[in-house]
């Protein structure tokens, strides 16, 4: 049996993928954790009987199914044993608590919960008598085990709603995101073919497996046949060790992941921090030029950048075969498939990656326009050979005295300066202006003390216009982010000088 990547991306089913990569390479290793291998044939094998201890449970074909648990290989055969099922899970990132967990559990209505026991000194099943979860059932060590001749036929179209995934919530409740086992698919697809990597590749998953991205990583390594090292609790440098250990090619996730291999990196110049890497990749946030340019110089390996969101795991990526502009720039092409319009500026989306909407059918309703293209909130443009760059989010458009200023391009430019480790731009209510320009600066390691005239100065020599020059600046240790890409929560920072400004006043 003999079938490129490419014809394995059209498997009508998650399970379909599994069972035809296992016939392929029944022997190769998919997951890697500490000191344990896990093979393509033992995924498939495993996962059957993880599939019957379910069914035993009283899982069928349609139940819902949340499921909090961290990194693990375990997570990923239970995850795939109700994929054998065609069960309806739901994940949820272990970093949530009563409240975001509860209103998944209510919203999905799950008939059951699988938790991890106590984990980072946090009692899960605890939380789950406090909120009254239904079928609550420890999967951490060990997994339901059964005959996997009890099982039903598996599904056998993949077009069915049989995920549900969450929106971070930073502003409000979040959103359960409904998905399939072919736009999961069509997402990793798009992933894996432009990444251009082969069965001698290593990758890896620093992120919460949770997070759309497990899906999205775990179907490109059925599509190439490849590993990935799985890291449980992610930290520089002491995750180093597992990297160098398992011959990590591949590494990334997003591009405060990039700024903490930087980092190290910078610690031992002159010696590469991971010998065997060769690629960086990810997405999620956006990605400064100068990171990429930074990458590059200093850790001498390849950095490509994407653009995805829990409602489409993947919607362009960078290839490394593409010019270094374009890599530094944009955030790559989309596959083919996926239609990107611009209306007014906002960036569109249709396609079999894209979701079937939210749980919420009002929030489907206004999340899509007339033609069922996706509203996604961001602000872009298509160059002229089919790459997409954004300038924004549509709420990080800053209006001061009637101008639009686009918080990125401030933020590009101060993320060259060399005192600068992170930045985020945001607008703040001012009776004068309708808004004013603050920057919020982490400072870099050992840099010198950073005012507003350095800013201003600094960024006046580099072109910006005078009516989009910060107006305050704010330096602190650290960018408050959420935890699973680290993506910078802003909303935090509006909350926080907003009020000062206001307490000021």
């Amino acid at each position: 049996m003999n079938e490129s990547p490419h014809s394995l991306s059209s498997a009508r089913t998650l399970w379909d993928l599994v069972a035809r990569r296992a016939d392929l390479t029944p022997d190769r290793p998919v997951l890697l954790q500490d000191d344990r291998t896990l093979t393509f044939g033992e995924l498939r094998a495993r996962a059957e009987r993880v599939a019957a201890g379910l069914y035993g449970m009283g899982v069928r074909p349609g139940t819902v199914v949340a499921w909090q648990l961290p990194t693990r290989i375990e997570t990923a055969l239970l995850s795939f044993a109700l994929a054998r099922l065609g069960a309806v899970q739901s994940p949820v990132i272990p970093f949530y608590r009563d409240r975001e967990v509860g209103f998944a559990l209510r919203e999905s209505k799950a008939e059951y919960f699988a938790v991890p026991g106590e984990w980072r000194g946090f009692d899960y099943p605890a939380m789950a008598r406090r909120l009254g979860a239904k079928g609550v059932f420890t999967a951490y060590d060990d997994l339901p085990d059964g005959d996997p001749g009890v099982l039903p036929a598996p599904p056998s179209e993949g077009t069915s709603v049989r995920w549900i995934y969450w929106t971070s919530g930073t502003t409000s409740d979040p959103k359960g995101v409904l998905h399939t086992d072919r736009s999961l698919i069509a997402g990793g697809s798009c992933l894996a073919h432009a990444l251009h990597l082969t069965a001698a590749d290593v990758g890896s998953m620093a992120f919460p497996y949770a997070h759309i991205a497990g899906p999205d990583y775990t179907v490109m390594l059925l599509l190439y046949g490849f590993p990935a090292v799985m890291f449980e609790q992610f930290a520089l440098p002491d995750a180093l060790e597992g990297y160098r250990k398992h011959g990590v090619t591949v590494a990334g996730g997003s591009t405060a992941f990039y700024s903490m291999f930087l980092a190290e990196q910078r610690k031992q110049p002159g010696a590469k921090v991971i010998p065997t890497l060769r690629l960086l990749a990810g997405g999620g946030a956006p990605k400064p030029p100068e990171v990429y340019h930074a990458v590059v110089r200093e850790m001498g390996v390849q950095l490509t950048h994407g653009y995805g969101m829990t409602e489409v795991p993947m919607i362009t990526m960078g290839s490394p075969d593409d010019t270094t502009e374009n890599l530094a720039t944009t955030e790559g092409r989309p596959p083919e498939g996926m239609e990107i319009r611009i209306v007014d500026g906002e960036v569109r989306l249709r396609g079999e990656a894209v979701c079937q909407g939210y749980l919420d059918p009002a929030q489907t309703a206004e999340a899509f326009d007339e033609e069922g293209f996706l509203r996604t909130g961001d602000l872009g443009f298509l160059t002229e050979t089919g790459h997409l760059v954004l300038t924004g989010r549509s709420k990080d458009v800053i209006i001061r005295k009637g101008e639009n200023i686009s918080a990125k391009e401030i933020e590009d430019l101060l993320a060259a300066h060399p005192a600068v480790g992170d930045v985020a731009v945001v607008g703040l209510p001012d009776a004068e202006r309708g808004e004013l320009v603050c920057a919020v600066v982490e400072r870099a390691a050992g840099a010198p003390e950073l005012g507003l005239p350095d800013v201003v100065l600094y960024l006046r020599a580099e072109g910006l216009s005078v009516h989009k020059l910060p107006e305050r600046l704010e330096v602190v240790d650290a960018l408050p982010r959420n935890e699973t890409l680290r993506k910078v929560l802003k909303y935090k920072l509006r909350e926080r000088y907003s009020d000062a400004a206001t307490r000021a006043r």
